[in-house]
Formats: C-alpha cells, structure tokens, sequence
C-alpha cells in the first residue's frame, strides 16, 4: 500500500483576549516553553508530518524569536481576518502533502497517539476525520438571560477537539466554497459538512485541552507536567 503524505497547518494569528494577557495566549510561559511550542512539538517530530505550516499575524514579533522557528520543517504564512482565512493561506503554502492537520495553536498537550489516531484512520479509509471527547455532562439549553428553556439528549454529542485531518484539496475547495456562501466557520470540520463530504470523528483524549481562559493553564501544566515524568 502506497503510503499517503501529510502536512500540519497551526493557525497562530489570534489574540485571545479572554486570557485577560498582554501576550497572546499562544505565547504565555508553560512547562519551561511557551504554548506554541508544545503545540507545535508532536507535530514536528511525527515521522509523517513532512511539513509544518505556522500562520502568523501581519504584526506577530514573538514567533521568530522561538529556537523552534528555525526548525527545517517549518514554514511560514501570514494569518486573515478569520480563523478560515488564516488556514487557507497555511494551505497555499504547502508544497507537496496530500493530507493536512490542522491543530489550534492554543492546545498544547496534543500527543502523538492522537496523531496516529488520525493517519492509521486516513490510511485506511482515505477519509477525512477529527478528534473529540464525547460528551459527559448534562447538556442545558437556556435563553440570552441565562433562563434555562430544557435538557438536551447528550447522547451522539461530542465536543470537537484538534487536530482535524483533512485532504488537501478536498478542504481548500470547502473553506473556499464556506466564503463565498458567507457561512460562519467555527472548525475545519465544519467546511467540510457544508460541502456534504463525509467526515468522521475519532475519540481523542480528554487531556487534549485548549487554552482559552487563565485557569486552563494550570490544568495544562498539570498535564504536561505528568506526561513529562512518564
């Protein structure tokens, strides 16, 4: 069987106000590194990931300063206004992969078995798929006053994580389309489900977390901080 070739897109072109930070998220201290850097690490040493594609704001003075932005594997692109545009110009700036992760520049404690996870299922299927966590907890609906209006059925719920491995092609043409329609694009995924491409969803970690608030970086430091020890 011909094996396929893989590229990683990190779209690292966001704020992240909710961090209440100077910094941007993806730059704060964590576990001797900075976010970025154990976000990118898995990628990077996959021995089928050729390829690494940092996407990075027009103004971005942190990310070269890194001992990893030297590393062979990565190239740069610069970053849009959304999260879909940022990931587009990552896509025009591989050269020669037929599959492509795309993982959040905010998740640092991905690990390689969920990038395996990903290439044993592409290689078997040839299909795109995501990481997620099905979902736990009961699941409420409530108004914009925070008004409770019901349950919802949790069953078949999962959050989706990253990364969200996708065909080259097949995802360009979806976030391409998903512009042009004006459609509201949360995730990788979520241009490929427009388009009625099959996707499938593969379960992650639960420890695959994103930083998106101050507390969040306690538990990812605990996280990495185990994995570290092993």
């Amino acid at each position: 069987m011909i094996k396929q070739t893989y590229a990683a897109i990190l779209p690292a072109a966001g704020i992240g106000s909710r961090m209440q930070s100077v910094l941007p998220k993806q730059y704060l201290p964590l576990a001797g590194k900075t976010v970025i850097e154990h976000s990118l690490s898995h990628l990077i040493q996959h021995s089928a990931i050729s390829e690494v594609v940092v996407v990075l704001a027009e103004n971005d003075c942190w990310f070269r300063q890194l001992e990893v932005a030297k590393h062979p594997k990565i190239t740069l692109a610069p970053g849009g206004a959304e999260r879909c545009d940022s990931v587009l110009s990552g896509l025009h700036a591989i050269k020669k992969a037929e599959w492509v992760l795309v993982h959040d520049a905010a998740r640092p404690c991905l690990t390689h078995s969920d990038i395996d996870l990903l290439i044993e299922h592409i290689e078997t299927y040839h299909q795109g798929a995501i990481l997620g966590t099905q979902v736990r907890d009961t699941m409420k609906r409530s108004d914009a006053n925070g008004n409770i209006l019901g349950t919802v059925d949790r069953e078949h719920l999962w959050h989706a994580l990253t990364p969200q491995a996708f065909s080259v092609q097949q995802l360009r043409l979806a976030l391409e389309s998903a512009l042009l329609q004006g459609v509201n694009i949360t995730d990788e995924a979520s241009a490929i489900e427009l388009s009625g491409a099959a996707c499938s969803i593969l379960p992650g970690r639960a420890d695959n977390l994103k930083v998106t608030r101050p507390e969040d970086m306690a538990m990812a430091e605990l996280f990495l901080t185990q994995s570290l020890s092993l």
